[in-house]
């Protein structure tokens, strides 16, 4: 159990409930079968992966724009395997995998469920760093939009996780307060520390492997959520 009653639940959303991995793999077999990258996709995605996560860290922290976070994840990744791509390529690749991504609906592993449990008895929101448009669409695609009351995007807050105003902006426009309130995500440190910073309990879905820790109770499921929930 939670060391405070509960009445808000905050959910990250990438790699939290929308399947990230799944969706964004099914999007690059697409771009590269129109766009003619004769890279086997499965050689891309095990650089991609890795090097996505370390660009969106630099973007969290303000040392790169959102421009250039979807332009050097690419570069980087066709650089280091060699693979002949032009500028013109990789910015036509980049735009076609902002308009297609929000298209695929796969969701983690018993998502909906899990939130028609917890909808029936909290109050249920998002807090994500991803770009407003992008995030909303995935939300209408998948049919999740229907069960969040506010959905705090980093535009709309003007920082990003884990800087804190974008949790107090969350907290005041659920009109709630940070004990009532807990955050499940799968970034230690932008969902997590963020929210503990605040004063929100927190849940943390740990899907990278990251090591075992203290600052919260750590779950590998959404389902074990109603664990403490």
């Amino acid at each position: 159990m939670l060391k405070h009653p509960v009445t808000d639940i905050f959910f990250d959303l990438d790699h939290t409930l929308w399947d990230f991995e799944r969706n964004s793999a099914l999007t690059y077999a697409r771009i590269f079968a129109e766009e003619g990258v004769r890279l086997p996709l499965e050689i891309f995605l095990k650089e991609y992966i890795p090097q996505n996560l370390a660009f969106w860290k630099m973007y969290r922290e303000g040392r790169i724009s959102a421009e250039d976070l979807r332009y050097q994840r690419l570069k980087t990744v066709f650089t280091r395997l060699d693979y002949p791509a032009n500028d013109a390529l990789i910015h036509t690749l980049s735009e076609r995998y902002i308009e297609l991504l929000s298209s695929h609906t796969h969701l983690l592993p018993d998502a909906r469920e899990t939130l028609q449990y917890l909808g029936a008895h909290y109050r249920l929101h998002i807090i994500t760093n991803g770009f407003e448009q992008v995030q909303l669409r995935k939300l209408r695609n998948c049919g999740l939009d229907t069960f969040f009351g506010q959905v705090v995007h980093s535009e709309r807050a003007g920082v990003k996780k884990p800087d804190r105003r974008i949790f107090e902006l969350a907290l005041d426009l659920a009109g709630t307060t940070a004990t009532a309130a807990v955050m499940v995500g799968d970034s230690l440190e932008a969902d997590i520390l963020g929210a503990k910073a605040v004063g929100m309990q927190a849940l943390h879905l740990n899907v990278h492997g990251d090591p075992h820790h203290d600052h919260c109770p750590v779950i590998y499921h959404l389902r074990e959520i109603k664990t403490y929930l």
